[in-house]
C-alpha cells in the first residue's frame, strides 16, 4: 500500500465518521419535503470536517508522512471556532432559500422567485467553497476571509467554474444514488476540490499574504 492510497484511506474514514451525525439524521428524517429545513441544518458538522480535509491535504502536501490522521485532527481543533462562525450563516442562509424554493408555489410570483432563489443557492455555493480555502489555509479573522472569497468568486472564475462543477456532481450523486454514496465519495470530492483550489491559494498567497 503506497502511502498517498494510505492518506486517501484515511482522509476517507475521517469524513465518513465527522459527517455521520448528519446521514444518521437524513436518514431519520426521511423522505419528506416537510423536514426539509431540518435536512439543510442537519449539515452543520460537515463544515469543520471538510476544513479540516483542506487542512490535511495541505499539510501532506507541504510534508508528508506516515501520521496522516494527526494532520487531520490538527486542523479540525484548530479551525473548528472559526469554521462554523461563517459557516453557520451559510446553513441559515441555504435553509431560508431552500424552503423559499420548495414552497414558493404557495406565494404570489412563484415563477420568478424561484429561479432567483435556485441562482443565490449556486453562488452562495461557490462562494463558500472560495471561503472554505481561505479560512482553513489562512489565518485571516472570519469577516475578511468572507470579503476576500467575494473578490475571488469573480477574480478566479475559472476556479470558480470548477467549484461550481463540483457543486453539480455533488448534486447529481445524491440524486441518481443517496446522500451515503455522497458520503463514500467525499474523500474524492476534498482531492478534486484541493486540485481545483491550487490557482485559488496562490492568488490569495500573492495579493492578501505580506511578505517580507
Amino acid at each position: 500500500m503506497t502511502a498517498t492510497t494510505y492518506r486517501l484511506i484515511v482522509l476517507a474514514a475521517f469524513l465518513a465518521l465527522m459527517c455521520a451525525p448528519t446521514l444518521v439524521v437524513w436518514t431519520l428524517l426521511g423522505a419528506n419535503s416537510a423536514n426539509i429545513g431540518f435536512f439543510v441544518v442537519a449539515l452543520l458538522p460537515v463544515g469543520p470536517a471538510l476544513s479540516a480535509a483542506i487542512y490535511g491535504l495541505r499539510a501532506w502536501t507541504a510534508a508528508p508522512d506516515l501520521s496522516p490522521a494527526r494532520a487531520l485532527w490538527r486542523g479540525y481543533k484548530l479551525n473548528f471556532t472559526d469554521t462554523m462562525k461563517w459557516w453557520t450563516l451559510v446553513v441559515a442562509a441555504d435553509t431560508v432559500l431552500i424552503v423559499n424554493i420548495a414552497f414558493a408555489d404557495s406565494v404570489p410570483f412563484a415563477s420568478v422567485l424561484r429561479p432567483v432563489g435556485f441562482v443565490i443557492l449556486v453562488l452562495l455555493g461557490v462562494w463558500s467553497a472560495h471561503v472554505l480555502v481561505a479560512a482553513s489555509l489562512f489565518s485571516f479573522r472570519t469577516r475578511d476571509s468572507m470579503r476576500i472569497a467575494a473578490v475571488e468568486v469573480f477574480s478566479q472564475w475559472r476556479v470558480s467554474l470548477g467549484f461550481l462543477a463540483l457543486l453539480v456532481v455533488a448534486v447529481g450523486t445524491v440524486n441518481l444514488g443517496s446522500e451515503l454514496a455522497l458520503l463514500l465519495l467525499a474523500w474524492a470530492f476534498m482531492g478534486i476540490l484541493w486540485l481545483i483550489a491550487q490557482p485559488l491559494i496562490t492568488e490569495i498567497t500573492r495579493r492578501f499574504i505580506t511578505h517580507d
